[in-house]
């Protein structure tokens, strides 16, 4: 697709399993018409202006892109800095993040986005970190016909209460139940997913028929897509981003509406 202008807006979405409201940042292309939905799951840091970055680029490639804050519950409307200060602060948002509440989330999010006007039935997830583990879990619960999962942390594990009480990897069949496609990411030197951890993973979405790819990036560390991390890695994100690109034109443009208007 080729990139466009974007419109910007911030909304309110009611979560009606505890009449909780999230805030949510959306971009989409100024032409009007109808497009696919990409929801973009943030870091641990929140929607900060890199998770916000990373929605306008989506939008700029023809999808209605919207950034959901999860810690809505504990941190409305704010977001969190990098560095130690943010990233402790950061963790005890995280373990309150149940996976009941997060789930609930995720459902309030599609119904929300796909009552627009503007949005066509398939939806993406585009997950970074945290959020990564966010987009794995939803793509085993909802129809997510595409899902980038950038270094998805604690999925073979029970370490926090978003994999709990077993460990989101034990759900991946609904994936493929689903008829998800499924791209992880993550650097080969990444601290929080190490290779065994990836090696656990790797079986698990081929034990259950998942259509994906594992893509490990050699001298790569951990949030290695954001450019004003001092993680950044600028080869590896290019490559990921190109293939992010791919997966969601080939999966979320499929039927003869969309099909018609990329020709």
């Amino acid at each position: 697709m080729m990139s466009c202008e974007i419109l910007q807006e911030q909304v309110a979405i009611p979560v009606p399993e505890d009449g909780s409201i999230i805030d949510a940042y959306v971009a989409r292309p100024e032409q009007p018409g109808k497009y696919p939905a990409v929801i973009v799951g943030m870091e641990l840091y929140g929607v900060n202006a890199e998770i916000r970055d990373a929605a306008r680029r989506v939008a700029e490639l023809g999808y209605v892109a919207i950034a959901p804050n999860f810690y809505h519950r504990t941190l409305p409307n704010d977001s969190l800095p990098f560095g130690a200060e943010g990233r402790d602060r950061g963790f005890e948002h995280l373990h309150h993040l149940s996976r009941p509440t997060v789930i609930a989330d995720v459902r309030a999010v599609i119904n929300f986005i796909h009552a627009r006007q503007d949005v066509s039935e398939r939806t993406g997830f585009l997950g970074f970190s945290m959020g990564g583990h966010i987009a794995y879990l939803a793509a085993t619960q909802f129809d997510i016909a595409a899902c980038a999962c950038f270094y998805g942390g604690w999925l073979v594990n029970t370490d926090i209460e978003l994999s709990r009480p077993e460990p989101t990897a034990s759900l991946t069949a609904g994936i493929a139940k689903h008829g998800g496609r499924l791209i992880y990411f993550v650097g080969e030197l990444d601290h929080a997913v190490t290779r065994e951890q990836r090696e656990q993973l790797a079986a698990a979405l081929e034990d259950a028929h998942v259509r994906h790819e594992m893509v490990v990036y050699p001298d790569t560390g951990h949030s290695f897509f954001g450019e004003t991390r001092d993680t950044f890695h600028r080869v590896s994100r290019d490559d990921a981003w190109k293939r992010v690109q791919a997966l969601f034109a080939e999966e979320l443009y499929q039927d003869r509406h969309f099909s018609e208007k990329r020709s």
